[in-house]
């Protein structure tokens, strides 16, 4: 079998159905059977899974320890993941992907100011409506609290959508690219941004949640030609 080679990012542990698939209901045990899957996958495929240090693996040590789980699993990161810092100074990006993202953030943010722009003049028309029927000052809590608060609540969601989903928004994104650009390695994340970029840096890519069910396939086909061996064996005796 050829060997292969995966650069994870966080959510590659942390993807809820990831885990749910292999039987778990919280994080800890998720992240427990998932790297016991990369384990598995080291051993008996030659299955090398690579994360960007420091950036991504404090950001997974950061899920281990603020959840509360056991030392152990930092034990099997430091055992079956390979730390490794991408070479930011050798690995070549074509200009034509930097001008796209240039030209696709710019598009990003003037969404994110048309967002803006219309939570201004939702809570404007909202304050003129209620002046017409009382006095402002006197309505100044009932105004921060029903008008403002939700206002602000309903702005954060639709700018968060429009700025932060499909979008690079951190260092560890970038180094979970560079480094598979690197290393010419397939991609494992859940992060639409990753994903958006990986396929313009022309990189294969597999979700988080699909990587525990392939592994497991591979160690099914090898169990399967075992006992077909086995199967040969007893009839050439």
């Amino acid at each position: 079998m050829l060997r292969q080679r995966f650069v994870i990012d966080t959510t590659a542990l942390t993807d809820s159905m990831a885990w749910e698939s292999e039987g778990c209901n919280d994080i800890c045990g998720g992240m427990n059977a998932i790297l016991d899957r990369i384990a598995q996958g080291r051993l008996y495929l030659g299955i090398s899974c690579y994360v960007p240090y420091p950036s991504v693996y404090n950001e997974i040590k950061d899920f281990v320890r603020h959840n509360n789980c056991e030392a152990s699993i930092l034990n099997k990161v430091d055992t079956w993941l390979v730390k490794k810092t991408p070479d930011r100074y050798k690995v070549k990006v074509p200009s034509k992907i930097f001008y796209e993202y240039v030209d696709y953030m710019r598009s990003r943010i003037n969404k994110g100011m048309n967002i803006s722009e219309e939570a201004i003049w939702e809570s404007v028309s909202r304050c003129i409506s209620l002046n017409e029927t009382g006095n402002l000052r006197e309505m100044k809590e009932e105004i921060e609290r029903e008008v403002v608060g939700g206002i602000i609540r309903k702005f954060r969601e639709k700018y968060r959508a429009a700025l932060r989903y499909g979008i690079l928004d951190s260092a560890p994104d970038i180094d979970v690219l560079l480094l598979a650009k690197d290393l010419d390695a397939a991609v494992i994340s859940q992060d639409l941004g990753i994903q958006r970029w990986a396929e313009q840096l022309g990189l294969r890519f597999m979700e988080s949640r699909s990587f525990p069910s392939m592994i497991k396939e591979y160690m099914s086909s090898i169990d399967q030609r075992v006992k077909l061996m086995e199967a040969d064996d007893e009839r050439m005796i």
